[in-house]
């Protein structure tokens, strides 16, 4: 229970209004909140050890940087305050820092006081989810408080690690409880409220756009659902139930590949559906399911077919993603928990995991082949691995670093 809290690493917000740059991460799981990274060239062999560049101590936080240009974005807690900081990221020196003071969390969420959301960066803004729900909004090139929000009462048991999503000026944010929860949309330029639904409270998931035609929905894990909400105006377009079992919580990112919904829990396999708007309906033909796998805190990737994921014993495991099949399964003991975050970085996947070492390996049907395990910490790691062309930046409990292949 003490490592539970540790899932919520990372959450962030997606950016779908402005174009981000070829090797920006600004988001949760990347610029297209898929885990892919563009422009990785992978060495014919690999290190031993990575360049350490530098290394910054930033304070607490499970959560992922965000990487735009050449600023980095660090969301974290230092003593009794929330911090946001603007890192240069070829020297880790500050540029400016915004703060402002919250309880930690408490209970066994404690044992991981930092926020779990990343930073998102767009139409030059950043945008922060706190772990006791404070909601901000900053300028980007200043630090400078735009607005700010703390007003929606109640948390999930382990507090607050749903990200936000960006939609054409619109911050959405799935705040509350899980008896209140409150999913509402935001102005980005001035906190005003534009639409909100009440369907069900937040879990620990983020959600990702899908487009049916011109219509844009929210698709994203509820506490007890998985539903689809239409970004202009927040009415319900499709929801099924999704009610995690004993201990079990909604924790992973869906998959969205063209009109094709992956979603997956523990205990609960993975689940395939085409979703198809006719009219005002949206329904959801089933393609397939695997009831074998799914992962406890970790989300998938889908790559080329295949979909890479790290199960709740901690073992990494391929699925074909047109028949639902399994590939492959690890074989051994695992590594853990089940907690870990896995990138598709081209020729090859990339994995990191709280023991402090990115692992890398093969993106292949026929088994899992390890080409690399490198230690890039000191201490735990929860949050994603930052690629950027031969950079790979790392944040661990307290601190940030670059490494880099060169």
């Amino acid at each position: 229970m003490k490592k539970f809290i540790a899932i919520l690493s990372g959450l962030a917000f997606i950016t779908l209004s402005t174009t981000a740059g070829a090797q920006d991460w600004p988001q949760w799981r990347g610029a297209n909140r898929d885990a892919k990274v563009s422009g990785f060239d992978a060495p014919k062999s690999w290190p031993e050890q990575f360049h350490q560049q530098w290394k910054t101590g930033v304070g607490q936080a499970d959560a992922t940087p965000a990487l735009v240009g050449n600023k980095l974005y660090v969301f974290s807690r230092q003593e009794d305050n929330e911090v946001t900081q603007c890192l240069d990221a070829a020297t880790g020196k500050q540029i400016w820092i915004d703060q402002y003071p919250v309880k930690a969390p408490s209970g066994p969420a404690g044992q991981h006081p930092g926020p779990r959301s990343s930073p998102a960066v767009s139409e030059g803004k950043v945008v922060t989810l706190g772990v006791r729900g404070v909601l901000s909004c900053l300028d980007a090139a200043t630090g400078k408080v735009i607005w700010r929000k703390d007003n929606i009462p109640g948390l999930p048991k382990f507090f607050t690690a749903m990200s936000p999503i960006i939609v054409h000026g619109l911050c959405v944010a799935h705040l509350g409880g899980e008896t209140n929860g409150l999913l509402v949309a935001y102005n980005l330029k001035n906190g005003n409220e534009k639409w909100q639904w009440t369907g069900d409270g937040p879990a620990y998931a983020s959600p990702v756009l899908l487009s049916l035609g011109k219509t844009r929905l929210i698709l994203l894990q509820t506490a007890k659902k998985i539903v689809a909400i239409d970004a202009a105006d927040g009415q319900p377009a499709w929801e099924t139930d999704f009610a995690p079992k004993g201990m079990a919580s909604n924790n992973s990112t869906p998959i969205v590949d063209g009109q094709t919904v992956i979603y997956t829990g523990t205990g609960r396999g993975t689940v395939a559906v085409k979703l198809e708007k006719s009219g005002h309906t949206v329904t959801a033909t089933p393609l397939w399911s695997n009831s074998d796998l799914s992962p406890r805190f970790a989300s998938p990737v889908l790559k080329d077919g295949l979909l890479y994921g790290l199960s709740q014993k901690g073992q990494f495991y391929c699925i074909n993603a047109q028949t639902g099949k399994t590939a492959w399964v690890e074989s051994g003991s695992g590594r853990g928990d089940g907690f870990g975050a896995i990138v598709d970085a081209g020729p090859v996947l990339m994995a990191l995991t709280p023991k402090s070492q990115l692992i890398v390996f093969q993106p292949t049907d026929k088994d899992y082949t390890q080409v690399a395990s490198i230690k890039v910490a000191d201490t735990p790691t929860y949050g994603y691995p930052v690629v950027a062309g031969k950079r790979i930046f790392i944040e661990d409990r307290e601190s940030v670093t670059l490494w880099t292949l060169e």
